[in-house]
């Protein structure tokens, strides 16, 4: 069988309204969520005579076991197929940081999900296909759709957007950057569930704020918000300083992505790049992942 190359977009959280915790310890949210033309790349290639799926991964920071996502999917994949294809050996190559909010790690998951069942002549239904996804991870599910959605329960409900809507979000330029550190998401969501009901969004307005832009979709009146902000930035005070300056300086509208911390910014055709560059290069040090993209998808 011959080797398959997967691409893995990150995806931004344009709208996201934690709403709630669950009885099952998760948090219900709302979510504008949309992939970006940006990622990490995934190639599978079959083992002869192996008993075991495997991975590789240069950067350092991306654990190889049973842990990661990638052999977690593949292990749900398998379960629910019970046979399948080859074992085959996984090679990752990293772009998207780990601990920005950006789904990397999901994005992986659901590119082996999509390439095992590719390499098994498709045997898995969408629907199979996603119940594999929500076994690994709340966000996997995501990145099956293959464009924005939004983005509800846990965040394996996920609701396709009008087609004027996904035109109007389509082929965007958008900024991302994150500084040389990360927000562990477990905490981000325990610091909002220990503050309580002020850092919660009530789900009505949410929705209601969603549902008069997917009404009338325009580009200029597009609902930014993230209430993770709320903890996120009550600790981490680089993020709302540098996003403050960039508001103030360049007229950007910008928030951050899903736990952080990476953050995001709309450009338009005019907005001075090398200028917005060199000032979150100042802000955050030259080890800041800047990233020039356009929100994807179908």
């Amino acid at each position: 069988m011959a080797s398959l190359c997967v691409f893995a977009p990150a995806k931004i959280n344009l709208f996201l309204a934690v709403t709630g915790r669950r009885d099952d310890g998760f948090h219900d949210l709302i979510s504008l969520v949309a992939p970006l033309d940006w990622g990490d790349t995934l190639w599978l290639d079959p083992l002869a005579g192996s008993s075991a799926d495997t991975l590789a991964c240069a950067h350092p920071d991306v654990p190889t076991d049973s842990s990661n996502l990638v052999l977690k999917a593949a292990a749900a994949f398998r379960q629910h197929l019970g046979t399948g294809p080859p074992f085959v050996h996984f090679t990752l190559q990293k772009s998207v940081p780990a601990g920005a909010g950006l789904g990397g790690g999901s994005s992986d998951a659901a590119a082996a999900l999509r390439g095992l069942n590719q390499l098994a002549a498709r045997p898995l239904s969408p629907v199979e296909l996603h119940a594999c996804a929500a076994e690994t991870g709340s966000d996997v599910p995501l990145f099956l759709e293959g464009a924005a959605v939004v983005m509800r329960g846990r965040g394996e409900i996920n609701e396709p957007l009008p087609s004027t809507a996904r035109a109007v979000l389509r082929g965007r330029e958008i900024l991302i950057f994150k500084p040389p550190f990360g927000v562990p998401t477990a905490w981000a969501y325990r610091q909002l569930r220990d503050h309580g009901a002020p850092w919660y969004v009530p789900a009505a307005t949410a929705e209601a704020q969603l549902a008069r832009w997917l009404a009338e979709p325009v580009w200029a009146t597009l609902p930014l918000g993230n209430n993770l902000e709320f903890p996120v930035f009550e600790k981490y005070a680089a993020l709302p300083v540098l996003l403050d300056e960039l508001r103030s300086n360049f007229g950007l509208r910008c928030r951050m992505s899903g736990s952080g911390s990476a953050c995001f910014a709309l450009l338009d055709p005019d907005s001075p790049r090398a200028a917005i560059e060199q000032t979150i290069r100042k802000a955050w040090g030259p080890e800041a992942v800047i990233c020039a993209t356009r929100l994807g998808g179908n």
